[in-house]
């Protein structure tokens, strides 16, 4: 048996299709959805991920900002800045990018975005109302993995569900979305004992840990769906090339369905970041 792929890339195109015409209609209401992302320091990969999304937004017709500073910038600028985005009216979105440099508390820069603006979903808010089951924003990797598995009529309802990884970011939010969906969620992490016992359960397994290859075909129940979260680069003696947490071409063997690195979860992000800050500004003109 060979796994079905499943195209993150290709999924959020639709996706982002549909969301022109959401983005057109909120524009000819005057509300022309609209992003901020602020970028402190210049980490390589962050600087490509904000790249990506400031493209994302202007190729759907979204109103970006892109608002950067060196790395040693006082957190109090950052805090005045964020408090000026949260009144301005044209931004509906607020994105800090992390990490932060190491001067920044990254919680305290999280909770100083209005909840209502905090399209990234990491407010204490929005965390809050995801665990009674009630989302107002949905952090975007969780959301896309979701999203996935909706559109390829992945049933969750009494299935085992093993998440690797307890980020905040990922791990602990999708453990929500998954337990508010009915499946069976075990969250373990790269120090749990007998790891491979919990994940040779798993109907859905998730790979969000940051260790390239670390899940092999002998840790996959057959049949099972594998959603790889990681993206890691290999060392230039390996080819330098990008791969996931998961050994895609081992455990392709063995599952059902498998998200590629890259190509899988990665576009769904960003999808999920526009569909955020188009929620927001419905939201704001109904207001």
């Amino acid at each position: 048996m060979t796994a079905a792929i499943l195209d993150g890339k290709a999924l959020a195109e639709e996706l982002r299709a549909a969301f022109k015409a959401r983005v057109a209609m909120l524009a000819a209401q005057g509300q022309r959805p609209g992003l901020a992302v602020i970028l402190a320091g210049e980490d390589p990969a962050s600087e490509i991920y904000v790249r990506n999304k400031v493209n994302a937004c202007e190729a759907a017709g979204i109103f970006s900002q892109k608002i950067t500073y060196p790395v040693d910038v006082a957190p109090a600028t950052v805090l005045l800045k964020i408090a000026e985005l949260n009144a301005d009216p044209r931004i509906h979105g607020i994105l800090v990018q992390l990490p932060l440099p190491q001067q920044f508390d990254a919680k305290t820069i999280l909770e100083a975005i209005a909840p209502e603006k905090d399209v990234d979903g990491f407010h204490a808010a929005n965390v809050g109302a995801l665990a009674q089951g009630i989302p107002a924003f949905i952090p975007c990797t969780p959301y896309g993995v979701m999203k996935m598995l909706a559109a390829l009529d992945v049933s969750l309802a009494g299935k085992e569900a093993v998440i690797i990884g307890r980020s905040n970011i990922v791990g602990k939010p999708l453990a929500l979305l998954l337990i508010n969906a009915g499946a069976t969620v075990t969250v373990c992490n790269s120090k749990t004992r007998d790891l491979a016992q919990h994940t040779r359960r798993a109907d859905i397994l998730i790979a969000a840990l940051g260790k390239p290859r670390f899940v092999t075909a002998d840790m996959v129940k057959p049949g099972a769906v594998v959603i790889d979260v990681g993206i890691n680069r290999l060392p230039l003696e390996e080819g330098g090339k990008l791969c996931g947490d998961v050994d895609f071409e081992a455990v392709k063997e063995i599952a059902s369905l498998i998200t590629p690195v890259p190509g899988g979860v990665g576009p769904m992000t960003i999808a999920m970041l526009l569909a955020n800050t188009i929620e927001s500004a419905e939201r704001k003109s109904k207001s």
